[in-house]
């Protein structure tokens, strides 16, 4: 009876050790971010400009890190702001305005209340996680309705072409000349995947099906565009160049399960771009995506960025490098979150599946 207890005991302890083990480290940089960025009531901070700003991307943002960061007050705080200040006080009726700050008369409020659907897409699909993860019923209700609104508000089906996703609810369809603006970094596809798993007798499902055409027609040589318009049918550019928008679209597909659907056609298109972001080492700032012209270098958190596609290369490993010899608490917004999703990822704090869903590192420790 002895020799059984014992060998029950250090059984336990050899799976609490091996559970410890797989548990994720404390992450530094979100904890800087957490210090410098956001206020104790969830606001997401962009100190860079002088009007103290917030945007919807930075909430999004921040409700994901939470998530992945198993942090359910951080998280609540972010929500309950968010609904407040950018949703009217109600997320299933209102899409988030997408800029609020202080005005020229020193009050704080929208400054703008136009959508940005990256923003609604990436708060919809972080409120169904956290109700898929932590089993909060109302966090799954929030995202369904707002993925509903999202789809009757922000979806458009192009002539010729078929449903997409708008930039926003307002300013992107231009009917009297023929032509729609489209941002390919607001489609990550796993984000659509989730939507569609969610709402599948919806037009997600159409949205599902041309995103991968959409990406990869909007950059033939494998370079993503920050802008691109369907003219006449066709895809056409005002600015065809790809830099501090268009560097999400190699994070996003680079995250992407293996097992994903249009996984590897998307991963084989876009790993051409390599030949023209790798400027000796260092990430190109921008890239003119029809002649494959590389100017000037991006800053640290392109590096983190092309983490995903392209970690498993010397150039992925020189961003490491990169990364490690940065001194991160110098990093403003927009550097810091792609630092987080990057990096985040290439540490394995998190994954996505093949269906979409979150796999954070911490549901190891349950």
């Amino acid at each position: 009876m002895l020799r059984w207890f014992l060998t029950l005991l250090l059984t336990g302890l050899g799976a609490a050790a091996q559970a410890t083990t797989l548990c994720p480290p404390a992450w530094p940089e979100w904890e800087q971010v957490q210090k410098t960025m956001i206020s104790a009531q969830g606001r997401v901070i962009d100190a860079s400009d002088p009007r103290e700003i917030t945007t919807s991307e930075g909430q999004s943002y921040a409700l994901f890190f939470a998530l992945v960061n198993n942090d359910k007050l951080l998280f609540r705080r972010l929500v309950r702001w968010t609904e407040n200040q950018l949703a009217q006080g109600d997320l299933s009726a209102h899409l988030p305005a997408w800029l609020w700050g202080r005005t020229p008369e020193g009050k704080w409020g929208v400054l703008d209340a136009n959508s940005a659907s990256d923003s609604d897409l990436w708060i919809a699909y972080t409120l169904l996680e956290a109700g898929r993860l932590w089993k909060e019923r109302r966090y799954t209700v929030l995202g369904h309705f707002l993925l509903q609104r999202i789809a009757k508000e922000e979806v458009f089906s192009l002539p010729g072409f078929g449903a997409v996703l708008l930039p926003g609810k307002e300013g992107f369809v231009h009917p009297d000349s023929n032509r729609w603006q489209l941002n390919p970094s607001y489609v990550p596809p796993q984000l659509v995947q989730r939507a569609q798993k969610e709402l599948p007798d919806s037009v997600w499902s159409e949205v599902l099906e041309k995103a991968p055409a959409f990406l990869m027609q909007s950059a033939p040589l494998g370079l993503a565009p920050d802008w691109v318009s369907w003219t006449d049918q066709t895809w056409s550019f005002d600015e065809p160049e790809g830099s501090y928008d268009a560097i999400r679209v190699y994070l996003w597909i680079g995250m992407l399960s293996d097992q994903a659907p249009s996984s590897h056609q998307l991963k084989t298109h876009f790993a051409r771009a390599l030949s023209v972001l790798d400027q000796d080492g260092l990430p190109a700032e921008t890239v003119q995506v029809l002649t494959g012209q590389a100017q000037d270098i991006g800053p640290v958190g392109f590096s983190a960025a092309l983490l995903p596609l392209f970690g498993q290369t010397p150039f992925g490993q020189a961003q490491r490098e990169r990364i490690n010899e940065t001194d991160l608490s110098q990093l403003g917004y927009y550097n810091s979150m792609l630092l987080l999703f990057g990096s985040g990822w290439d540490e394995k704090r998190y994954a996505f599946d093949e269906q979409g869903q979150l796999v954070p590192a911490w549901k190891n420790c349950e």
